[in-house]
């Protein structure tokens, strides 16, 4: 099959389909211009001291909160991104009754942006920050703006509300994605090459008919999907037709 005959069995797919669940990658977002920094070499080691995985860690975290906001400011803040396509398109399928819910690897808030509303987030939210000290939360604009340790107005540090690494992911948020996946008749696997553990194995409690991954590249693991698009998410979500059921 070429990607237009692709592209026209996914759409059957989705108007066949009546609870759909989404469970998307980086990939999603680097077509709103947020690097994957997975799939950067070189350029951070001249940069920085340390690789990306030993900076966004739990224990980097608190020795080096210097070191670790510096390139997080610079890093994963990008906060003029833009919904694009794939993110305009799920939160469209949402809206007309046909997708359930979006499980997402990404901190960006972009499916939020786009008019989402039940995102459950496996690795957290850059848009959510709190004070170490009395809870109180600030947004992404004031830790960007901070440069240096951002502090709260009680003089405690904040930290992200994302899952750094040798930390685990929310137990709520868990049983959530796996109830929305359990009860799914159809999921798509979009931007993701399925490498991140927890969050890869949850496809496994999906018992549906249609199983889709769309991801520009190869995937890590075996899906068993029933139809494998290699192309940009929001290229192939783009041309979806959304109708209510």
């Amino acid at each position: 099959m070429d990607l237009q005959q692709k592209i026209a069995a996914l759409q059957q797919m989705i108007d066949e389909s009546n609870r759909i669940v989404f469970f998307g990658g980086a990939g999603v977002s680097t077509e709103s211009g947020i690097p994957d920094f997975r799939s950067v070499d070189g350029l951070y080691n001249q940069k920085y001291k340390f690789p990306p995985e030993t900076i966004l860690s739990h224990s980097f975290f608190l020795s080096e909160t210097e070191e670790f906001y510096r390139f997080y400011q610079e890093k994963m803040l990008e906060l003029d991104a833009k919904p694009n396509a794939a993110h305009r398109k799920l939160a469209e399928l949402e809206q007309a009754g046909k997708l359930t819910a979006v499980i997402t690897q990404n901190i960006d808030g972009l499916h939020q942006a786009a008019g989402s509303k039940r995102v459950y987030e496996l690795h957290g939210s850059v848009h959510r920050n709190y004070c170490r000290r009395c809870g109180k939360f600030y947004d992404a604009r004031y830790v960007k703006a901070c440069g240096g340790v951002p502090k709260c107005e009680c003089g405690g540090t904040l930290k992200p509300d994302v899952v750094l690494y040798e930390e685990s992911l929310d137990d709520q948020c868990i049983t959530d994605s796996v109830n929305a996946i359990a009860q799914a008749d159809m999921m798509i696997i979009g931007g993701t090459s399925l490498a991140v553990y927890p969050a890869a194995g949850l496809i496994q409690y999906f018992r549906g008919k249609n199983l889709v991954v769309i991801n520009k590249g190869q995937t890590h693991r075996s899906t068993g999907a029933r139809l494998t698009i290699d192309a940009p998410i929001g290229e192939v979500m783009r041309q979806i037709q959304v109708s209510s059921h």
